[in-house]
């Protein structure tokens, strides 16, 4: 049965304005993005097929579609390159919407603010980013460093660069962030050792450095917070 021959209020479109966007299944939602279906399927049903490439345990997670590539999109009868496209657009739009508007009037006063601050930014990379946070004395964001992508064991990381651009506004703390693209955010031996590089060389120039944070799925875990721990255990 195509989409026009369904009942109005069954129709994703028709649907969505008479009860609000909640009222949407993933496929149906979905199917609005792809507009248009095929002579052998409804635009329902090809959304049901992309979701069916979800690997993962969580069905309803439509995470996974941030990972798939335009190829991969297209190998699906009916989605061709505007549709591929439309889809991958909208997976950016709705990363972009969920940041702070201002970061710079967030003020940092646990690990969690941290993590609220740059989860969704760091969650699904599959490359290691690592940035800076810069705060005034007050522990509010003056700004936000990107400071080496695919890191591996911190051999990218540039402390000149960190050094320079803090000194340059005069910045009195920072804290160090990055992922894990594994998911799990337990501090290796490499996150400790560039931690304490790091520290030695903002102490010198009375600089603190806060914390470093690592961004796993959903998961953070703060080094100072680690080592204490690790401190206690022993």
């Amino acid at each position: 049965m195509k989409i026009k021959e369904l009942p109005e209020i069954e129709r994703p479109y028709e649907k969505l304005e008479l009860y609000g966007e909640k009222a949407l299944s993933n496929a149906e939602l979905l199917a609005i993005i792809i507009k248009n279906g095929t002579k052998e399927k409804t635009s329902v049903e090809m959304a049901n097929e992309i979701i069916n490439m979800n690997t993962n345990h969580d069905k309803g997670n439509l995470n996974f579609l941030r990972e798939l590539s335009i190829e991969e999109l297209k190998n699906l009868k009916g989605i061709g390159r505007v549709k591929a496209i439309q889809i991958k657009a909208v997976c950016e739009l709705a990363t972009r919407m969920s940041k702070p508007n201002n970061y710079k009037k967030v003020q940092i006063k646990s690990p969690n603010d941290v993590a609220n601050l740059l989860m969704n930014d760091l969650r699904f990379e599959k490359r290691e980013i690592v940035k800076a946070i810069l705060l005034n004395n007050k522990n509010i964001v003056i700004k936000i460093l990107d400071v080496a992508i695919g890191a591996g064991n911190f051999s990218n990381l540039n402390i000149r660069y960190i050094l320079s651009e803090t000194i340059k506004i005069n910045a009195p703390k920072i804290i160090l962030v990055h992922n894990h693209p594994s998911g799990d955010p337990t501090p290796s031996k490499a996150d400790i050792l560039v931690t304490n590089r790091l520290r030695e060389a903002v102490n010198i120039l009375n600089i603190e450095l806060v914390d470093h944070i690592i961004i796993g799925d959903m998961q953070y875990k703060s080094i100072r917070g680690w080592i204490i721990i690790k401190f206690l255990q022993y």
